[in-house]
């Protein structure tokens, strides 16, 4: 574990709502770690020290149930910070963050953490916005777990993803492949090729080497599937 003081704007971008003095403290405290693909960024159980962003990188945040079932609850982008409502609870991971891909993981350790929530009206402003667009974000997840079809699922996760305040670090161009797409959504990647080539072809988003380019994010939020699929779905579960 190294630190590193020369975080970019989009990977840290809460630093410029801090004064000066703050920022100082937050690079003299602020951790950098690399984490490989397919490694543990955070164990659930462990007891939760730090805030934690993704400075490079994708990791997805999930858990397996007691029959052996993995459950993803989100992806976390460039730019994404996590681990707030745990510190402020002063709880254990309740879930396991793993690297998607070869990462640059922020840890800013609790006691700085809770020392600019002391001084700084900005930052806390920054993680109520943080709290309030993540339950949010939840909400849409449970509605697409329970009525979606793998069109809009795929859809909505690719949404999810250029999200600006939670993810501000994406842009217009979300460095992805199908493969870690599925990993975020539950499909297969065949799967989700098919969804990306139909959503595709309504000019929704445009693959690009390497990820996907969104022109128009309201147009991406708000596709319904024609109803078919997601009805199937739901009378698979009922079956």
């Amino acid at each position: 574990m190294t630190r590193d003081y020369t975080e970019s704007e989009g990977s840290c971008a809460w630093m410029h709502v801090l004064t000066e003095h703050e920022r100082e403290r937050v690079r003299g405290s602020l951790h950098r770690q690399n984490v490989d693909a397919g490694a543990m960024v955070c164990h659930r159980g462990d007891e939760a020290r730090y805030w934690v962003g993704v400075l490079d990188g994708l990791v997805k945040i999930s858990s397996v149930s007691v029959s052996g079932k993995s459950l993803t609850y989100t992806g976390v982008a460039p730019g994404g910070w996590f681990g707030e409502g745990t510190l402020l609870k002063g709880e254990h991971w309740r879930y396991d963050v793993i690297a998607l891909r070869n990462s640059h993981i922020g840890l800013l350790p609790a006691e700085c953490f809770f020392w600019l929530l002391d001084r700084s009206l900005e930052f806390n402003r920054v993680i109520v916005n943080q709290l309030n667009e993540r339950l949010g974000q939840f909400i849409g997840q449970l509605q697409i777990d329970r009525l979606s079809g793998a069109d809009e699922r795929v859809a909505r996760t690719v949404a999810a993803m250029f999200h600006p305040i939670l993810y501000p670090g994406v842009d217009r161009w979300l460095r992805i492949s199908q493969e870690e797409l599925g990993y975020l959504c539950g499909l297969s990647r065949q799967r989700v090729n098919k969804a990306l080539s139909h959503l595709c072809s309504l000019g929704l988003l445009q693959l690009r080497y390497g990820g996907i380019e969104v022109p128009d994010l309201n147009a991406l939020r708000a596709y319904e599937s024609d109803g078919a699929e997601g009805e199937a779905s739901v009378l698979r579960g009922l079956g």
